[in-house]
């Protein structure tokens, strides 16, 4: 019952690049959360930059239209210690808002480490361990996971945008995270650290089995 007062959301991630541009789409209702899609919207084969912008904003604009999402959650700006690719990133940053703007839909984002600690509990983990822990949490057969991890990142930027609203903590009255898991008899009261989420997360997908 609960889940029917809740708003549902629908969420567009987004991980700009270039060549490859990461997407997914989750549908959330309170603590349930679901797959639309996601993938790699690929352009490489363009010669021109811009011809590759053009076809990503277009792409982009087709996903908004056909799944109608209540908001867009992308990667924000790194630092990259090529200057050039940098540029480009944010080149692509810049398409995939314009194309969110123009149809209305709000946009948030989220720093490549604030992804990384909301799946992970850890700002350093590397990219397979954020799709480890996603295929865990949203139980992705091994045969359905892309091979390039910008769909991947995608989705962890959505995933991490719905785990920003926190309908999971809410639902069960906790204030945080750690509040959540003892309550759920997750983790020891004693269980701290830079890992402690991370050891919760793999007991919570391993409860689910």
């Amino acid at each position: 019952m609960l889940d029917k007062l809740v708003k549902e959301h629908i969420i567009l991630g987004i991980d700009p690049g270039t060549l490859y541009m990461g997407y997914a789409l989750l549908r959330t209702s309170g603590s349930q959360v679901e797959i639309i899609d996601f993938g790699v919207f690929d352009v490489h084969k363009l010669e021109d930059q811009y011809a590759r912008l053009q076809k990503e904003f277009f792409f982009i604009q087709q996903l908004i239209d056909l799944h109608h999402p209540t908001v867009l959650a992308i990667e924000s700006q790194f630092v990259d210690k090529n200057p050039q690719t940098m540029i480009k990133i944010v080149h692509a940053q810049g398409v995939a808002i314009a194309a969110a703007l123009s149809k209305d839909i709000p946009v948030v984002e989220y720093s490549p480490m604030k992804v990384k600690m909301a799946i992970t509990g850890n700002g350093h983990s590397d990219k397979h361990q954020v799709a480890d822990m996603l295929q865990r949490f949203l139980h992705i057969p091994a045969d359905k996971m892309p091979k390039k991890l910008d769909a991947s990142d995608a989705l962890g930027i959505a995933y991490c945008h719905y785990l920003q609203l926190g309908m999971p903590l809410r639902e069960k009255g906790a204030k945080n995270w750690t509040t959540f898991a003892k309550q759920k008899g997750l983790v020891d009261k004693q269980l701290t650290g830079p890992n402690a989420k991370l050891q919760t997360a793999i007991m919570m997908a391993k409860k689910k089995k």
